[in-house]
Parts: structure tokens; sequence; C-alpha cells
């Protein structure tokens, strides 16, 4: 069966397309801006890919097109497609149809750790044997890819909470039917698509209602839009966790004396201690995704030592405080922190590793909501934590930085060329610095260009 996908290159598109390869599809696809890594990945699995959304690549026909949410009406080949009759159906509906049916899914949702947390979801039933199929966001470094379809009975599914299609405005989520699912956290986010958090959270409270009586819910039992969700109605069993006790965790942790990063952490059920982690993640929010994925683990059935001992051997993943090189004792950092919410907890984490030495960070405002502006008010606080500040601000930014700017004092810059910022930053760092690059795009190879000014003669 020859299945077409629109939207080809995108993380979540990229990884069905792999699925479905593995599954014995011949696969085909189509994207703008088609270059590496996606595309070096899809020729490797040897997917041919199309660049643009011209009609002309649905002919010869294939049995199914799979449409990527980046896809809307008016596009070339979206009109064709709807015209043409052939059959078509949404990523996440092909995936629950051709691949979850069958399966025990493990869902993680929450605005902010969901590929970390889904990762070591992964690999803790893969170091426990049960060979999981997975569908991350991001390049877990133990598996080397972010999706498979795995030889076992689980599979684990980052569960976003995005719409699914033009012609699907529902949560993704809602497709993926979980068995157990995890609820890290639940803030305002994807202003393009919710005109409030109440509307994200009656999206969550769909996939709450969705989950089986004999299934199980794991929350972050601190976050109070999760306590408000849930109390719309709850039919399976929760358990809780924090990064500190409190009522409803049952899942809690405590840093070792020798941690202020959170590099090292003691787990509690019940208040019991059950053994200690030390990994190469730092930060409380590591802290809490770790428990989450203990006790989502123990409940498709690995015991909490063996889960334990998995994180110990975690290497973490692509973009989340990857050190990307370092030249004249300048160390340069990529993260996909892109939220207020993750600005702030991804410089407290690096704060307690580097203690007083220099925090550069540097922030592309790439996000739908963050190019609405929607977080202005609440961007400053959340770089408060950095020595030095620089803002991408392109033209087409849409909103005026200068209030952030003011805010932050002498310490905050702007740069609307990349190239240009490449070049400010090597001039302003010095050695022992830590430059901590911010987005949840490519920035224009900023982490590349740095590394290489910082190469040049002086």
């Amino acid at each position: 069966m020859h299945v077409h996908i629109l939207g080809i290159c995108g993380t979540f598109m990229g990884g069905i397309a792999a699925i479905a390869r593995a599954a014995g599809y011949t696969v085909s696809g189509s994207d703008r801006n088609v270059y590496p890594p996606m595309s070096t990945q899809l020729e490797a699995l040897g997917i041919a890919v199309t660049e643009g959304f011209e009609a002309a690549q649905l002919s010869p026909a294939p049995d199914m097109v799979i449409v990527g949410n980046v896809m809307t009406r008016g596009q070339p080949v979206v009109e064709a497609l709807l015209e043409s009759g052939m059959p078509y159906m949404s990523g996440p509906e092909w995936l629950a149809r051709q691949v979850l049916k069958d399966r025990w899914v493990l869902a993680v949702a929450g605005t902010h750790g969901k590929t970390t947390t889904s990762s070591l979801l992964a690999w803790i039933l893969e170091h426990a044997g049960l060979k999981p199929g997975f569908l991350i966001g991001g390049v877990p470094a133990n598996f080397g890819l972010s999706a498979r379809l795995g030889a076992g009975r689980f599979f684990v599914i980052e569960a976003d909470e995005y719409d699914t299609a033009f012609f699907d405005k529902r949560a993704k989520f809602v497709h993926y039917r979980p068995r157990t699912v995890v609820l890290n956290n639940l803030e305002y986010d994807h202003a393009d698509i919710y005109p409030d958090v109440a509307a994200i959270q009656r999206q969550f409270h769909h996939l709450v209602r969705i989950v089986p009586g004999g299934g199980r819910i794991v929350w972050n039992a601190a976050d109070v839009r999760l306590r408000e969700t849930l109390a719309m109605g709850v039919w399976t069993p929760l358990e809780g966790f924090a990064r500190a006790p409190q009522p409803d965790a049952l899942w809690t942790a405590q840093p070792a004396p020798d941690a202020a990063d959170y590099s090292h952490f003691e787990v509690f059920e019940g208040g019991r201690p059950r053994g200690t982690v030390q990994w190469p993640l730092i930060g409380a929010h590591n802290k809490e995704n770790a428990l989450a994925a203990i006790a989502a683990a123990r409940h498709a059935g690995v015991d909490v030592p063996q889960a334990l001992a998995a994180l110990r051997s975690f290497e973490g993943i692509a973009r989340r405080m990857q050190l990307r090189g370092e030249v004249r004792g300048v160390r340069v950092y990529d993260d996909f922190a892109h939220h207020p919410t993750a600005i702030a907890t991804t410089l407290e984490g690096l704060r307690h590793r580097v203690g007083s030495a220099r925090i550069i960070a540097v922030l592309e405002p790439r996000s739908h909501t963050m190019r609405m502006g929607v977080h202005r008010d609440t961007l400053a606080p959340a770089l408060a934590g950095a020595d030095e500040v620089w803002l991408y601000t392109p033209p087409d930014l849409g909103w005026d930085t200068g209030a952030v700017l003011s805010a932050l004092g002498a310490r905050a810059h702007a740069s609307a060329d990349v190239t240009a910022l490449a070049r400010e930053l090597a001039r302003a760092a010095r050695s022992g610095d830590h430059v901590l690059i911010m987005s949840n795009g490519g920035f224009g190879g900023l982490h590349d260009k740095l590394l290489a000014e910082l190469r040049r003669p002086a």
C-alpha cells in the first residue's frame, strides 16, 4: 500500500513516515523547505520527498494521503486532493487506526516536559526488555531516532494538544485512546488556536474522558489548572507526583546534598525511599519528569528498581540543554525552551549547575504564541536569571520588545539579523561563559555560526 504524506518534514509527520515504512508501506511525501536532518533521515529510509505542495504529486494516485496540520485550504495539492475524491486522513487518525489500535498506549501530555518524559518512559520500557514503539518530538540519545514501530505491546507517544488538521480541529491526543496518561502541567499556549486557558482545559478533559477505568492517570499534583481540569470529572485511578511532598502526591523526590542542580536525587513513594538517580540531566523540572515516567512505567509493569536503573543510564535528548560545542572556554548550548515557564526553569537548572559563572541567554521568539506577543509581560521575569540577554527581533515579529528590553535593563540587547547576532555574541562572550540559545526552530543556524565566530583568530 502506498501512502503519501503532506507536510512530511515535521517531527511528528516524519515519525509517521518512519513508522509506516517499518510497517511495510510504500511511503512518499512532500513539504516546503526540505533540508537536513529530516531530509537525510527520510532519504536513508528510502522515502521520496517532493519539494512544495503542487497538485502533480498526487499523480499517480497513492492509496492513502496523510495530511499534516501544516496544510491549509488553498494549497494546490489540498484542493486537488479534495476534488479527486481519493481517501485521506490526518496523521493522528492514521496512527490510531493502523498502529495504536492493538497496543497499550502510554500518552504524555502537558504544556512542558512532553518530549523529555516520553523519552524517559520509552527508555525505561526498553531497558526492561519490553521493546516499545514510540513517537517523540525529539531524539533521545539512547535510541538515536524519534520514532519506532516497536516489537512489543507498548507504544509511548508524545501527546500534543495542538489541533489535528485543517478538517479536524480537535487536539491530536484525543485520537490515541491511551491506557496510561501522564499530565505534566497545563498553562496557556497555542494562542493561534485557543482563546484562553479554559479552552485548553476542555481539550485536556476530553483526553481524561477516554482513559478507561482500568487505566491510570499520572498527574502533577502541584498544578492548579490540572486540578481544576480533573475536577470536571474523572473515571480513572489517579496517581500524583510533585517535586516536594504535598497532598495527592504519591511520588516525590529530594535532591542529594551535593546536587544543587538536581542531577542526583532520591525518589520517594508515599514518603518511603525507593532509591536514587544520578544522571546528566539538570533542573527540578526534569526531576518531575522522572517521577512521572517512573509512575507510568510501573503501571505498565516495570518495577521501581528497574526504572531507576534505566534512568541512571539515560543519555539525554537532542536540543534539551544540549552542549553544541566549546571554543575558547565558551560553552554553547541548544535548548527547545520557548515558553516563559520553560525558559525560567531551564535557566534555573543551568544556574544551579554553573554557580556564579556568567550565563548569556539568547532567545528566538518563534512560536505562534510568542510571535503574537502573548507572553510579553512574563518574558522579562523569565529571563531574569541570565547575566546577559539577547533577543532576536526580526522585522516581522509583530510586537515591540522595547518593554521587555527596558525591564531587563543594561543586560538586555536586541538583534534583527542572525549573522550579526553571532558576531555580537562572539565579541561579548569570554572564557567561562555559558551561552544558552533557546528556540523551537533552527534559529537560522545560530549555534554553528557562533561557534565559527568564536574560532576566528582574534
